[in-house]
Protein backbone atom coordinates (compact mmCIF):
# COMPACT_ATOMS: atom_id res chain seq x y z
CA UNK A 1 0.00 0.00 0.00
CA UNK A 2 1.73 3.94 -0.56
CA UNK A 3 4.12 2.14 -3.03
CA UNK A 4 5.74 5.32 -4.50
CA UNK A 5 4.05 7.72 -2.86
CA UNK A 6 7.34 9.23 -1.35
CA UNK A 7 9.20 9.21 -4.65
CA UNK A 8 7.00 12.19 -5.47
CA UNK A 9 7.97 15.48 -4.96
CA UNK A 10 4.90 16.64 -3.47
CA UNK A 11 6.34 20.21 -1.96
CA UNK A 12 6.60 21.50 -5.26
CA UNK A 13 2.95 20.44 -6.87
CA UNK A 14 0.38 22.76 -5.68
CA UNK A 15 -3.03 22.52 -4.62
CA UNK A 16 -5.69 25.03 -3.09
CA UNK A 17 -3.68 26.63 -0.08
CA UNK A 18 -0.16 26.21 -2.04
CA UNK A 19 2.45 23.42 -1.22
CA UNK A 20 1.22 19.64 -1.28
CA UNK A 21 3.27 18.41 1.07
CA UNK A 22 0.34 17.35 3.48
CA UNK A 23 -1.44 15.61 0.74
CA UNK A 24 0.71 11.87 1.65
CA UNK A 25 0.08 11.78 5.32
CA UNK A 26 -4.02 12.57 4.69
CA UNK A 27 -3.77 9.53 2.10
CA UNK A 28 -2.10 7.59 4.67
CA UNK A 29 -4.66 8.98 7.35
CA UNK A 30 -7.56 7.39 5.38
CA UNK A 31 -6.46 4.12 6.55
CA UNK A 32 -6.04 4.93 10.27
CA UNK A 33 -8.34 2.81 12.71
CA UNK A 34 -9.29 6.21 14.09
CA UNK A 35 -12.35 7.49 12.78
CA UNK A 36 -12.07 11.00 13.46
CA UNK A 37 -8.25 11.33 11.85
CA UNK A 38 -10.28 9.46 9.14
CA UNK A 39 -12.65 11.72 8.75
CA UNK A 40 -10.52 15.22 9.27
CA UNK A 41 -8.14 13.75 6.51
CA UNK A 42 -11.19 13.50 4.23
CA UNK A 43 -12.45 16.92 4.85
CA UNK A 44 -8.69 18.36 4.61
CA UNK A 45 -8.48 16.55 0.99
CA UNK A 46 -11.48 17.96 0.10
CA UNK A 47 -10.31 20.92 1.03
CA UNK A 48 -7.16 21.59 -0.60
CA UNK A 49 -7.05 19.29 -3.74
CA UNK A 50 -10.80 19.54 -4.42
CA UNK A 51 -11.63 23.19 -3.53
CA UNK A 52 -14.77 24.20 -4.34
CA UNK A 53 -14.92 21.64 -7.07
CA UNK A 54 -11.79 23.15 -8.62
CA UNK A 55 -8.78 20.64 -8.95
CA UNK A 56 -4.94 21.50 -8.85
CA UNK A 57 -1.66 19.95 -10.07
CA UNK A 58 -1.58 17.68 -6.78
CA UNK A 59 -4.92 16.27 -7.45
CA UNK A 60 -3.89 14.33 -10.39
CA UNK A 61 -0.79 12.81 -8.19
CA UNK A 62 -3.35 11.66 -5.67
CA UNK A 63 -5.67 9.89 -7.50
CA UNK A 64 -3.81 6.34 -7.76
CA UNK A 65 -3.56 6.09 -4.44
CA UNK A 66 -6.87 7.03 -3.90
CA UNK A 67 -7.79 3.78 -6.70
CA UNK A 68 -5.92 1.72 -4.43
CA UNK A 69 -7.27 2.03 -1.57
CA UNK A 70 -10.91 2.05 -2.88
CA UNK A 71 -9.33 -2.06 -4.32
CA UNK A 72 -8.65 -2.99 -1.29
CA UNK A 73 -11.36 -4.28 1.13
CA UNK A 74 -9.99 -3.68 4.56
CA UNK A 75 -10.13 0.06 3.82
CA UNK A 76 -12.45 2.02 5.99
CA UNK A 77 -15.27 3.89 4.49
CA UNK A 78 -14.27 2.95 0.96
CA UNK A 79 -17.65 4.95 -0.30
CA UNK A 80 -16.22 8.18 0.62
CA UNK A 81 -12.61 7.44 -0.86
CA UNK A 82 -15.13 6.38 -4.43
CA UNK A 83 -17.26 9.81 -4.01
CA UNK A 84 -13.96 12.02 -3.73
CA UNK A 85 -12.07 10.15 -6.34
CA UNK A 86 -15.60 10.85 -8.59
CA UNK A 87 -15.38 14.28 -7.61
CA UNK A 88 -12.04 14.73 -8.99
CA UNK A 89 -13.04 13.60 -12.03
CA UNK A 90 -15.91 15.38 -12.69
CA UNK A 91 -16.55 18.10 -10.49
CA UNK A 92 -19.92 19.26 -9.91
CA UNK A 93 -22.02 17.16 -12.07
CA UNK A 94 -24.70 20.16 -12.90
CA UNK A 95 -21.88 21.24 -14.92
CA UNK A 96 -22.34 18.11 -17.50
CA UNK A 97 -26.23 17.34 -17.01
CA UNK A 98 -28.21 16.40 -18.91
CA UNK A 99 -25.68 15.55 -21.53
CA UNK A 100 -22.68 14.01 -20.22
CA UNK A 101 -19.34 14.63 -20.49
CA UNK A 102 -18.38 16.08 -23.87
CA UNK A 103 -15.25 14.20 -24.07
CA UNK A 104 -13.61 15.19 -27.14
CA UNK A 105 -14.37 19.16 -26.69
CA UNK A 106 -12.61 18.69 -23.13
CA UNK A 107 -9.66 16.91 -24.86
CA UNK A 108 -9.68 19.93 -27.62
CA UNK A 109 -10.06 22.85 -24.79
CA UNK A 110 -6.80 21.15 -23.04
CA UNK A 111 -4.75 21.52 -25.97
CA UNK A 112 -1.77 22.90 -24.96
CA UNK A 113 -2.09 23.16 -21.15
CA UNK A 114 0.45 21.01 -20.39
CA UNK A 115 3.63 23.66 -21.58
CA UNK A 116 1.56 25.95 -19.57
CA UNK A 117 1.44 23.51 -16.28
CA UNK A 118 5.14 22.85 -16.89
CA UNK A 119 6.22 26.68 -16.59
CA UNK A 120 4.18 26.75 -13.70
CA UNK A 121 6.46 27.87 -10.48
CA UNK A 122 6.57 25.82 -7.68
CA UNK A 123 4.62 26.48 -4.98
CA UNK A 124 5.46 28.53 -1.63
CA UNK A 125 6.38 26.44 1.23
CA UNK A 126 7.30 26.95 4.78
CA UNK A 127 6.36 27.12 8.58
CA UNK A 128 5.84 31.28 8.78
CA UNK A 129 2.16 31.69 7.30
CA UNK A 130 2.54 35.31 7.48
CA UNK A 131 5.57 35.74 5.16
CA UNK A 132 3.10 32.84 2.82
CA UNK A 133 3.65 33.87 -1.25
CA UNK A 134 0.92 32.81 -3.88
CA UNK A 135 3.49 32.35 -6.26
CA UNK A 136 1.08 30.13 -8.47
CA UNK A 137 -1.67 32.59 -9.09
CA UNK A 138 0.33 35.43 -9.80
CA UNK A 139 1.37 32.87 -12.53
CA UNK A 140 -1.64 32.30 -13.40
CA UNK A 141 -2.80 35.78 -13.43
CA UNK A 142 -0.18 36.48 -15.49
CA UNK A 143 -1.91 34.45 -18.40
CA UNK A 144 -4.13 35.70 -20.78
CA UNK A 145 -7.70 33.98 -20.41
CA UNK A 146 -7.32 31.62 -22.99
CA UNK A 147 -4.30 30.41 -21.67
CA UNK A 148 -5.84 30.52 -18.08
CA UNK A 149 -8.39 28.48 -19.87
CA UNK A 150 -5.92 26.14 -21.17
CA UNK A 151 -3.96 25.34 -18.00
CA UNK A 152 -7.05 24.43 -16.26
CA UNK A 153 -8.70 22.45 -18.55
CA UNK A 154 -5.25 20.66 -18.84
CA UNK A 155 -5.63 20.23 -15.09
CA UNK A 156 -8.89 18.82 -14.96
CA UNK A 157 -8.04 16.48 -17.89
CA UNK A 158 -4.75 14.96 -16.01
CA UNK A 159 -7.43 14.69 -13.54
CA UNK A 160 -10.29 12.85 -15.25
CA UNK A 161 -7.46 10.37 -17.09
CA UNK A 162 -6.23 9.48 -13.98
CA UNK A 163 -9.73 8.65 -12.29
CA UNK A 164 -10.56 7.01 -15.74
CA UNK A 165 -7.98 4.29 -14.68
CA UNK A 166 -9.88 2.89 -12.18
CA UNK A 167 -12.70 2.13 -14.38
CA UNK A 168 -12.39 -1.32 -14.31
CA UNK A 169 -12.37 -1.35 -11.03
CA UNK A 170 -15.38 0.79 -10.64
CA UNK A 171 -17.10 -2.42 -12.63
CA UNK A 172 -16.24 -4.45 -10.17
CA UNK A 173 -17.88 -2.79 -7.95
CA UNK A 174 -21.20 -2.86 -9.23
CA UNK A 175 -21.41 -6.61 -8.05
CA UNK A 176 -19.59 -5.67 -3.76
CA UNK A 177 -21.68 -6.83 -1.49
CA UNK A 178 -21.97 -3.08 -0.07
CA UNK A 179 -24.73 -1.60 -1.81
CA UNK A 180 -23.39 2.46 -1.08
CA UNK A 181 -20.03 1.05 -3.08
CA UNK A 182 -22.35 -0.44 -5.77
CA UNK A 183 -24.28 2.90 -6.05
CA UNK A 184 -21.50 4.96 -6.14
CA UNK A 185 -19.45 2.65 -8.95
CA UNK A 186 -22.64 3.37 -11.51
CA UNK A 187 -22.50 6.75 -10.88
CA UNK A 188 -18.76 6.81 -10.80
CA UNK A 189 -19.23 5.02 -14.78
CA UNK A 190 -21.48 7.45 -15.79
CA UNK A 191 -18.69 9.85 -17.03
CA UNK A 192 -16.34 7.81 -18.82
CA UNK A 193 -18.48 7.53 -22.22
CA UNK A 194 -14.86 6.87 -24.16
CA UNK A 195 -15.18 3.17 -22.27
CA UNK A 196 -18.93 3.29 -22.56
CA UNK A 197 -18.57 -0.50 -24.65
CA UNK A 198 -17.84 -1.95 -21.58
CA UNK A 199 -19.56 -0.50 -19.18
CA UNK A 200 -23.20 -0.67 -20.19
CA UNK A 201 -23.26 -3.94 -19.75
CA UNK A 202 -22.31 -4.26 -16.95
CA UNK A 203 -24.65 -1.21 -16.17
CA UNK A 204 -27.71 -2.94 -17.48
CA UNK A 205 -27.17 -5.51 -15.49
CA UNK A 206 -26.32 -3.93 -12.06
CA UNK A 207 -29.96 -2.49 -12.87
CA UNK A 208 -32.16 -5.42 -13.80
CA UNK A 209 -30.45 -7.22 -9.92
CA UNK A 210 -31.28 -3.96 -8.48
CA UNK A 211 -34.19 -3.72 -9.29
CA UNK A 212 -35.70 -6.48 -6.94
CA UNK A 213 -33.76 -5.32 -4.57
CA UNK A 214 -32.86 -1.24 -4.26
CA UNK A 215 -34.85 1.16 -6.48
CA UNK A 216 -32.74 3.94 -5.36
CA UNK A 217 -29.35 1.97 -6.73
CA UNK A 218 -31.26 0.72 -10.12
CA UNK A 219 -32.16 4.26 -10.60
CA UNK A 220 -29.15 5.57 -10.45
CA UNK A 221 -27.99 2.75 -12.80
CA UNK A 222 -30.33 3.54 -15.22
CA UNK A 223 -29.56 7.06 -15.64
CA UNK A 224 -25.57 6.07 -15.82
CA UNK A 225 -26.26 4.07 -18.56
CA UNK A 226 -28.50 6.67 -20.31
CA UNK A 227 -25.65 8.92 -20.05
CA UNK A 228 -23.65 6.33 -22.00
CA UNK A 229 -26.30 5.97 -24.91
CA UNK A 230 -28.52 3.01 -23.67
CA UNK A 231 -32.06 4.18 -23.13
CA UNK A 232 -34.08 2.26 -20.59
CA UNK A 233 -36.82 0.58 -21.49
CA UNK A 234 -40.02 1.89 -21.85
CA UNK A 235 -41.85 -0.74 -19.76
CA UNK A 236 -40.43 1.16 -16.84
CA UNK A 237 -42.44 4.12 -17.41
CA UNK A 238 -45.33 2.45 -16.04
CA UNK A 239 -43.34 0.98 -13.29
CA UNK A 240 -44.99 1.47 -9.53
CA UNK A 241 -42.45 2.93 -8.32
CA UNK A 242 -41.88 6.91 -8.89
CA UNK A 243 -38.21 7.20 -8.41
CA UNK A 244 -37.79 3.68 -11.38
CA UNK A 245 -40.44 5.84 -13.70
CA UNK A 246 -38.33 8.86 -12.93
CA UNK A 247 -35.13 7.10 -13.72
CA UNK A 248 -36.72 5.64 -17.16
CA UNK A 249 -37.69 9.06 -17.73
CA UNK A 250 -34.57 10.93 -17.59
CA UNK A 251 -32.31 7.89 -19.08
CA UNK A 252 -34.89 7.88 -22.52
CA UNK A 253 -34.62 11.39 -23.18
CA UNK A 254 -30.81 11.58 -22.77
CA UNK A 255 -30.67 8.67 -25.47
CA UNK A 256 -33.94 9.61 -27.60
CA UNK A 257 -33.81 13.41 -27.89
CA UNK A 258 -36.31 15.09 -29.44
CA UNK A 259 -37.25 11.54 -30.13
CA UNK A 260 -38.33 10.83 -27.24
CA UNK A 261 -41.69 8.97 -26.88
CA UNK A 262 -44.79 11.16 -25.27
CA UNK A 263 -45.03 9.02 -22.00
CA UNK A 264 -40.76 10.02 -21.78
CA UNK A 265 -42.09 14.03 -22.04
CA UNK A 266 -45.23 13.67 -19.17
CA UNK A 267 -43.11 12.08 -16.97
CA UNK A 268 -40.28 14.47 -16.78
CA UNK A 269 -42.64 17.62 -17.18
CA UNK A 270 -44.75 15.96 -13.94
CA UNK A 271 -41.55 15.70 -12.01
CA UNK A 272 -40.41 18.96 -13.39
CA UNK A 273 -43.53 20.45 -11.92
CA UNK A 274 -44.03 18.38 -8.82
CA UNK A 275 -47.28 17.54 -9.80
CA UNK A 276 -49.74 14.81 -10.00
CA UNK A 277 -50.39 11.89 -7.57
CA UNK A 278 -47.01 9.23 -7.42
CA UNK A 279 -44.32 11.72 -7.89
CA UNK A 280 -42.53 12.45 -4.91
CA UNK A 281 -40.17 15.69 -4.32
CA UNK A 282 -36.34 14.58 -4.17
CA UNK A 283 -36.97 15.34 -0.45
CA UNK A 284 -38.79 12.42 0.32
CA UNK A 285 -36.01 10.30 1.05
CA UNK A 286 -34.70 9.28 -2.80
CA UNK A 287 -30.26 8.65 -2.57
CA UNK A 288 -29.84 9.23 -6.13
CA UNK A 289 -26.44 10.58 -6.49
CA UNK A 290 -26.78 12.50 -9.71
CA UNK A 291 -27.64 16.35 -9.20
CA UNK A 292 -27.32 15.63 -5.44
CA UNK A 293 -30.17 14.09 -4.99
CA UNK A 294 -32.26 16.90 -6.69
CA UNK A 295 -34.82 14.63 -8.75
CA UNK A 296 -36.77 17.38 -9.70
CA UNK A 297 -33.96 19.55 -10.93
CA UNK A 298 -32.87 16.68 -13.16
CA UNK A 299 -35.77 16.50 -14.82
CA UNK A 300 -36.43 20.15 -15.66
CA UNK A 301 -32.62 19.94 -17.05
CA UNK A 302 -33.73 16.95 -19.15
CA UNK A 303 -36.28 19.58 -20.61
CA UNK A 304 -34.09 20.95 -22.85
CA UNK A 305 -33.29 17.61 -24.98
CA UNK A 306 -36.81 17.28 -25.62
CA UNK A 307 -38.44 18.55 -29.35
CA UNK A 308 -39.50 22.17 -29.52
CA UNK A 309 -43.11 21.21 -29.57
CA UNK A 310 -43.19 20.71 -25.85
CA UNK A 311 -42.19 23.84 -24.98
CA UNK A 312 -45.00 25.44 -23.53
CA UNK A 313 -45.59 22.52 -21.38
CA UNK A 314 -41.84 22.74 -20.37
CA UNK A 315 -41.65 26.52 -19.55
CA UNK A 316 -45.54 26.01 -17.12
CA UNK A 317 -44.25 23.17 -15.58
CA UNK A 318 -41.11 25.17 -14.81
CA UNK A 319 -43.13 27.90 -13.61
CA UNK A 320 -45.13 25.57 -11.32
CA UNK A 321 -42.18 24.85 -9.80
CA UNK A 322 -40.03 27.77 -9.36
CA UNK A 323 -42.69 29.03 -6.02
CA UNK A 324 -41.78 25.69 -4.13
CA UNK A 325 -38.22 25.72 -4.15
CA UNK A 326 -35.43 27.66 -2.64
CA UNK A 327 -31.31 27.02 -2.26
CA UNK A 328 -29.75 25.18 -4.62
CA UNK A 329 -32.87 23.54 -6.10
CA UNK A 330 -33.89 26.80 -7.38
CA UNK A 331 -30.93 26.92 -9.46
CA UNK A 332 -31.90 24.46 -12.36
CA UNK A 333 -35.05 24.96 -12.52
CA UNK A 334 -35.13 29.15 -12.64
CA UNK A 335 -31.82 28.37 -15.32
CA UNK A 336 -34.06 26.45 -17.38
CA UNK A 337 -37.17 29.27 -17.23
CA UNK A 338 -34.47 31.47 -17.90
CA UNK A 339 -33.46 29.82 -21.05
CA UNK A 340 -36.59 29.37 -22.53
CA UNK A 341 -37.75 32.98 -21.90
CA UNK A 342 -34.73 34.51 -23.41
CA UNK A 343 -33.37 32.42 -25.74
CA UNK A 344 -31.73 35.07 -27.35
CA UNK A 345 -29.97 35.73 -24.38
CA UNK A 346 -29.72 39.50 -21.68
CA UNK A 347 -32.54 41.67 -22.22
CA UNK A 348 -30.63 45.27 -23.54
CA UNK A 349 -29.61 47.41 -20.98
CA UNK A 350 -31.94 49.28 -19.27
CA UNK A 351 -34.85 47.89 -20.80
CA UNK A 352 -38.32 48.21 -19.05
CA UNK A 353 -40.51 45.76 -18.50
CA UNK A 354 -42.88 47.12 -20.14
CA UNK A 355 -41.04 45.59 -23.40
CA UNK A 356 -40.69 41.75 -22.31
CA UNK A 357 -42.25 39.72 -24.54
CA UNK A 358 -45.30 37.24 -22.82
CA UNK A 359 -42.96 34.67 -21.38
CA UNK A 360 -40.33 36.83 -20.06
CA UNK A 361 -43.29 39.17 -18.39
CA UNK A 362 -44.71 35.46 -16.93
CA UNK A 363 -41.56 34.86 -15.12
CA UNK A 364 -40.33 38.44 -13.55
CA UNK A 365 -44.26 37.94 -12.11
CA UNK A 366 -43.42 34.85 -11.03
CA UNK A 367 -39.88 35.62 -9.90
CA UNK A 368 -41.68 38.95 -7.53
CA UNK A 369 -44.35 36.75 -5.76
CA UNK A 370 -41.65 34.01 -4.52
CA UNK A 371 -39.46 35.29 -1.62
CA UNK A 372 -38.51 31.82 -0.93
CA UNK A 373 -36.49 31.15 -4.50
CA UNK A 374 -34.11 34.31 -3.31
CA UNK A 375 -33.09 32.45 -0.62
CA UNK A 376 -30.59 30.48 0.59
CA UNK A 377 -31.45 29.26 4.40
CA UNK A 378 -32.48 32.90 5.87
CA UNK A 379 -30.10 34.92 3.53
CA UNK A 380 -30.11 36.14 -0.15
CA UNK A 381 -29.02 33.08 -2.20
CA UNK A 382 -26.09 35.70 -4.37
CA UNK A 383 -25.75 32.92 -6.75
CA UNK A 384 -29.29 33.02 -7.49
CA UNK A 385 -28.98 36.42 -8.05
CA UNK A 386 -26.53 36.45 -10.32
CA UNK A 387 -27.98 33.76 -12.64
CA UNK A 388 -30.95 36.24 -12.77
CA UNK A 389 -28.89 39.67 -13.36
CA UNK A 390 -26.92 37.42 -16.15
CA UNK A 391 -30.13 37.76 -18.03
CA UNK A 392 -30.90 41.72 -17.55
CA UNK A 393 -33.32 41.38 -14.84
CA UNK A 394 -33.27 43.00 -11.02
CA UNK A 395 -30.94 40.99 -8.63
CA UNK A 396 -32.84 40.81 -5.66
CA UNK A 397 -37.02 40.34 -5.35
CA UNK A 398 -37.38 43.69 -4.41
CA UNK A 399 -36.09 45.51 -7.37
CA UNK A 400 -38.00 42.81 -9.33
CA UNK A 401 -41.35 44.32 -7.95
CA UNK A 402 -39.96 47.33 -8.19
CA UNK A 403 -39.51 46.33 -11.70
CA UNK A 404 -42.57 45.78 -12.42
CA UNK A 405 -44.55 48.90 -11.33
CA UNK A 406 -42.24 50.71 -13.69
CA UNK A 407 -42.18 52.78 -16.10
CA UNK A 408 -44.35 51.88 -19.63
CA UNK A 409 -42.29 51.58 -22.49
Amino acid sequence: MFDGIDDIDWVRLGHAYGSAGDVPGLLRALRSPDEGERQAAFGSLYANIFHQGTRYEASAYAVPFLLELLADPATPDRELVLYLATALAVGYDERWLPEGVPVAEFRRVADGGRELLAAKPPPWHGDDETQKEYVEYAYVESLDEADQQRLWAHIELTVYDAVRAGVPLFRDLLTDADPGLRAGAAYALAWFPEDAAGSLPALVAAAEAALEVDEDEAATALVAAGLLGAAPDAGLLADPRPVIRWAAAIGRARVLGVDADQATVDELLAWTAAAGPGHRPAADGAEVPFLDGDLNGYAGLSLRLLDTRHTDRAFDALLDRLPAVTGEKALPVAAEALRLAFPDGSLPKGAPCAALAPRQRRLVEVLARSPEVWLFGDSTFVNFSLLVGDYGLPRSREAMLAYLDGPPA
